[in-house]
């Protein structure tokens, strides 16, 4: 008898899997932005390969979810991973040949983000029915945790391995991740969800399936709610965040040891607050995890990287930006999988990412351009711009920057503060019944 593990220690093998990977994906992308920042010294490139990789995970989320909820969860989990590592496999060759330029990480990126809409929806669909709801935000805080530690050392690492193996060398060891990660996957046992009336009424064509989750939250208006405030809560965190990176470039005189020391700081505040909520639990009332989560980040974090002018404050406001994202997304992710029947999470929450996820890509567009044509130049001249605001964010190269992070705080903490006084927000739990009591 061919015995394959499940349940909890199935889910520990696959968390483990995608851990690695994480790592090698975090060393490859601190790699490249200190490559791409090199070549153009614009914030706008950096900008556009994250929306590059971004949008089509985004836009592709509605038919993944449906073909999601079609097809086995585990083997679309193992395809993503192979597209992820052959878009690696593609920018290593060009690397190699002197052939690599910016527009190719954009090409690369799309590439790798098309699959990536698949990865998400199957890995969050395939945990509801590979544990117990009551594991669920634990389980969450896992996931977190994962990816803020794969950023604890990737950062540091890969600056010190730039100087040793180079990119080259770095993209060997990514592409040997997600090889760890797929081998992960051969195996353990998911199974697939029994079918429920909800899922049964949701079958036809691929189009009434892809717009399937839309019509569920929609109908749902404490569900749609919840997302509307994740639309803008990312719509002014990405605006923010985008420019973090050369942000700390462009005031430390590209100093990639400094930004590694930021990003590694963010990587250490994720991993303490997954660990915190694996341990914990999360609260009762999980939608104060969300919103409460989401004012602490901004205050907290975004806030506090736009008015610091030293590494010290940077590496404080980096941990404290990202310690309170698992909370954030743990608990909203445990609310979702416990009110959404297993059957049709593929589709509900392929749209639920992009209901909430839309705008980054739009605030990545945005934001390169903004810092690069109006808010650098305004900061670096003497005006009367400038001078309101050189005593909140300091003078100089990537000032004009720091001003984006500081409006991004205040903007988030209204956010958060907003779906306090939004009664099918702030009573979501309440509203909507689980769908095993229903």
């Amino acid at each position: 008898m061919n015995y394959k593990p499940s349940g909890m220690k199935a889910f520990l093998i696959v968390w483990f899997g995608q851990l690695v990977s994480l790592f090698g994906s975090s060393l490859t992308g601190f790699a490249l932005s200190i490559w791409a920042w090199q070549i153009t010294g614009r914030a706008t490139a950096l900008a556009l390969v994250g929306f590059f990789h971004f949008g089509p995970t985004v836009l592709f989320s509605p038919i993944a979810g449906a073909l999601v909820d079609r097809w086995n969860r585990k083997l679309v989990m193992m395809f993503s991973d192979l597209a992820a590592g052959l878009s690696t496999i593609a920018i290593l060759i060009l690397y190699l040949t002197g052939r690599l330029e910016i527009w190719h990480l954009y090409i690369a990126g799309a590439f790798s983000g098309t699959f990536h809409a698949f990865q998400w929806p199957a890995y969050s669909a395939a945990i509801s029915v590979m544990i117990p709801k009551e594991q669920y935000t634990r389980a969450n805080g896992m996931i977190s945790l994962a990816e803020s530690a794969s950023n604890i050392a990737a950062p540091i690492v890969a600056a010190f391995l730039l100087t040793f193996i180079g990119i080259q060398g770095i993209l060997f060891i990514d592409i040997f991740t997600f090889l760890f990660a797929i081998g992960a996957l051969i195996l353990i046992f998911i199974p697939q969800p029994p079918p429920t009336p909800e899922g049964l009424k949701s079958r036809g064509s691929l189009l009434k399936e892809s717009m399937y989750g839309f019509k569920y939250i929609i109908k749902k208006p404490s569900l749609l709610g919840l997302q509307l405030i994740f639309f803008a809560s990312n719509l002014v965190a990405t605006f923010g965040y985008t420019v973090l990176s050369p942000m700390i470039l462009a005031r430390t005189n590209n100093n990639s040891v400094t930004l590694g020391s930021v990003r590694s700081a963010a990587g250490l505040g994720g991993t303490s607050g997954g660990l915190f909520l694996s341990i914990w639990g999360g609260p009762k009332k999980r939608i104060n995890g969300v919103l409460l989560g989401m004012i602490l980040t901004s205050l907290t974090g975004a806030l506090l990287l736009g008015l610091g002018k030293s590494v010290y404050i940077w590496v404080i406001a980096s941990f404290f930006s990202s310690f309170f994202l698992p909370l954030i997304n743990g608990s909203n992710q445990a609310i979702w999988q416990s009110k959404v029947p297993p059957d049709i999470q593929g589709k509900v929450f392929a749209t639920r990412r992009m209901i909430a996820q839309i705008t980054a890509p739009v605030a990545m567009l945005i934001a390169g351009p903004v810092a690069d044509y109006v808010l650098e130049p305004l900061m670096s001249s003497s005006n009367a711009f400038s001078l309101f605001f050189t005593p909140i964010v300091g003078m100089g190269k990537g000032t004009g920057m720091s001003l984006m992070l500081v409006l991004s705080g205040i903007f988030g903490i209204l956010v958060g503060l907003s779906g306090y006084l939004i009664p099918v927000v702030r009573d979501v739990e309440k509203i909507v019944p689980d769908h095993d009591s229903q």
